[in-house]
């Protein structure tokens, strides 16, 4: 983790921990870079992070104030990635359904630009929010970027290690969504009835260079998934 994204991640727990409210304001930018004895750009790079996530917003001349308008119970979409640390309210837990290398489909090639004979990882979770069924995750991850994946690590968190163990950069998503019925399979795992509505997500990431390296496709239980979208600019 780079040291912005630690300062963003501690100032996020102060705000947390200290129950702050829509509006309260922060110290100033020069408090903050006194206080973590860091440049100015650091902070601002901090700051930048915690804006586009929706947990903060600057007014030039006031101040940086605190952003909280969010409803209990809802996962916001913009920190669905990878289910990281910024979901540990709604207690995820995983039950991994497969591991294997694999050669990928016509689908899987398409979405990671690669070629039939590249390997990737086939990683099938079912995932949980407070001991009930959320989502099916099926995850294709680039064998030439992500050489290694063993059970212990897809059982709890891959962003985590792609990033700090393996210390990639993960640039951007580009995040596809649609509504439909569920089929015998999905809907044994998820506990509902085949026919059954629910949402499908396809996500395919990208390191900062571009190059695809994960594709995604996740189908939601449509009677524990709830979700919310931060808009940070309406200009």
């Amino acid at each position: 983790m780079l040291k912005y994204q630690k300062i963003a991640e501690d100032i996020e727990h102060y705000i947390v921990d200290n129950k702050l409210k829509q509006g309260d304001k922060l110290p100033v930018l020069e408090e903050l870079r006194k206080n973590y004895e860091v440049s100015k750009s650091t902070i601002t790079k901090a700051l930048e992070l915690l804006e586009m996530k929706g947990i903060v917003y600057q007014v030039r001349g006031s101040g940086i104030f605190v952003r909280r308008h969010k409803r209990k119970g809802y996962i916001n979409l913009d920190e669905n990635q990878g289910f990281r640390s910024g979901l540990d309210e709604f207690q995820l837990t995983s039950e991994v359904l497969k591991l294997e290398v694999v050669r990928p489909t016509e689908e899987v090639m398409t979405n990671l630009s690669i070629s039939a004979e590249e390997e990737v990882y086939y990683v099938k979770r079912l995932r949980f929010i407070h001991g009930q069924r959320l989502c099916i995750e099926e995850s294709y991850y680039k064998k030439s970027v992500v050489p290694f994946l063993n059970e212990q690590i897809v059982s709890e968190s891959i962003f985590n290690y792609l990033q700090e163990g393996l210390k990639l950069e993960i640039g951007f998503s580009d995040n596809f969504f649609h509504i439909g019925k569920i089929t015998k399979d999905e809907a044994n795992l998820l506990a509902l009835k085949p026919g059954d509505p629910g949402m499908y997500y396809e996500s395919v990431y990208h390191l900062t260079n571009g190059e695809a390296f994960d594709y995604s496709k996740i189908i939601y239980n449509f009677q524990e998934a709830q979700f919310y979208l931060q808009i940070n600019s309406l200009t």
